[in-house]
């Protein structure tokens, strides 16, 4: 009969699975499963590329993925308010063919990363990166969707940043494993399950005796948020519905369909998606006409 300490013994033992860090790590390019050809331990630019430049005042470089989708929801959503200085020129960055280590696009984000946006509207073109600081940027260009007083103000804030340090953990910590990883791994996938799971539990809880992020008032802490946790709860993302039981979650489903239902969030789900049926992609967007014949749900 196997005691309790040799099951120890054994629980603790080395595997041949077991993977051993060297002492210094070194980069094998064949590693990283479908990401490896993009994947580099290095920044700066891969090969000589300029960005096309359009005829509006913002020139929007980037993808039809969540945090691509939060600037093109911005964009649509500030153009049906009425703002013609708003109106946009999207193109294309197809990060899965290394367009994003272009030299344009490493000049005006040397991060290497979609989205980013040129504002051509004054005398020096303003380049700014990262979604949240995009968001942030237009929300003060226009004095709108964020509230202009405290505390709703930095509630908004915080809610944003939230939503920066915290889809990390759901896009390349979950869905990574759980979607893309070459092989799956228990480990992994458990730690950020339940990471995830937590973070919506969080939003569901929040939700529950309020319309937005921010009480009554749509801002751009929802513009941030929804492309990740909307588009999740509503079984958009890494074909986790049912793995992730996102019906429980009712107040966050609530809130995901409405904001899902609004015709500028529908609008720019579209801009820059280059997958799925052709009536459900927007690859260019330079006017409102790109979207006739498109099916917006």
């Amino acid at each position: 009969m196997t005691n309790r300490s040799e099951l120890d013994a054994k629980d603790s033992s080395p595997s041949k699975a077991d993977y051993q860090p060297p002492k210094v790590w070194t980069w094998n390019k064949a590693n990283g499963g479908r990401f490896a050809n993009i994947n580099r331990p290095i920044s700066g630019p891969t090969h000589e590329a300029e960005l096309p430049v359009g005829v509006h005042p913002l020139q929007l470089y980037s993808l039809g993925t969540p945090n691509g989708v939060k600037v093109t929801v911005m964009l649509e959503e500030l153009l049906a308010l009425g703002y013609a200085d708003a109106e946009y020129d999207a193109w294309p960055i197809r990060i899965g063919e290394g367009e994003q280590f272009g030299t344009g696009f490493v000049e005006i984000n040397p991060n290497s990363k979609i989205p980013a946006l040129v504002d051509r509207s004054g005398q020096k073109p303003v380049a700014v990166f990262e979604s949240a600081a995009i968001l942030f940027y237009l929300a003060e260009k226009f004095s709108v969707f964020l509230p202009a007083d405290h505390p709703d103000r930095s509630r908004c804030l915080s809610w944003l940043f939230w939503q920066m340090g915290s889809a990390p953990y759901l896009g390349g910590g979950f869905g990574h494993f759980y979607a893309y990883a070459p092989s799956k791994m228990e480990y992994p996938i458990d730690r950020f399950t339940m990471e995830v799971k937590r973070q919506m539990d969080v939003l569901d809880r929040l939700l529950a005796d309020q319309a937005f992020i921010v009480g009554d008032s749509y801002s751009i802490a929802d513009m941030a948020i929804w492309p990740w946790y909307g588009q999740l709860a509503l079984g958009r993302l890494y074909g986790a519905a049912a793995f992730l039981d996102v019906e429980s979650y009712k107040h966050l489903l609530r809130w995901a369909r409405d904001i899902g239902a609004r015709p500028a969030v529908q609008r720019g789900r579209l801009v820059n998606k280059l997958t799925g049926d052709s009536d459900t992609q927007v690859p260019e967007r330079h006017s409102e006409a790109d979207f006739h014949g498109k099916r917006l749900a």
